[in-house]
């Protein structure tokens, strides 16, 4: 039985829906429910929790999956404090013990405290930037990619807490050019690819 936290990060908030990123977190949970010996959670952003109820979660669940809108290149502030709250609840409480330290040589070993060790992670991020502009030179990422760029940082906080990367799927271009059926097929094909 592999168990499986899909967390929608998007919420509304001025002139953003969450639409897109509503329909990939049910297309998630319908993909993997289908499946046997899987069982599915999901956390939509904006919806009352319980901190110490979703560290429960984090340490029921062998795979994380998230699904990420980007604004202002950052997480939506929803869920920068959904993590906030819920990884300091999880602090020597299943989700971290400390910073992997010791006094005797604290120069080294930092990150290395984590309790979600031999748990994975699936990150998805949607963008109204068009890919060429992470990849192309002279354009605004500077050809660093999203997960080496804009997302090195929440890949970081994974690790600190003992987490390992499956791999990402980003969505390009969504606001001005989205596809989304085209999109989902594509989805759908990563899914079958990771092979949870």
């Amino acid at each position: 039985m592999k168990n499986i936290l899909i967390i929608n990060a998007a919420h509304p908030f001025a002139h953003s829906g969450g639409r897109f990123n509503k329909t990939l977190a049910e297309f998630t949970v319908n993909y993997y429910s289908d499946k046997e010996d899987i069982e599915v959670r999901k956390v939509q952003i904006g919806d009352e929790y319980d901190p110490e109820a979703e560290v429960k979660n984090f340490q029921w669940a062998d795979v994380i999956i998230y699904h990420v809108p980007i604004w202002w290149f950052q997480v939506p502030f929803g869920f920068k404090e959904y993590i906030d709250k819920v990884f300091t609840a999880g602090h020597q409480n299943g989700i971290y013990m400390s910073d992997g330290r010791s006094r005797k040589n604290p120069a080294i070993n930092y990150g290395t405290g984590g309790m979600l060790h031999g748990k994975k992670y699936v990150l998805t991020t949607s963008w109204n930037a068009p890919s060429t502009a992470f990849t192309m030179e002279g354009e605004f990422f500077q050809e660093r990619s999203v997960d080496d760029g804009v997302m090195f940082g929440f890949h970081r906080m994974n690790a600190f807490t003992g987490m390992e990367l499956i791999n990402t799927h980003h969505f390009y271009d969504m606001e001005k050019n989205a596809d989304v059926p085209l999109e989902l097929e594509k989805y759908n094909d990563f899914l079958k690819q990771l092979a949870i």
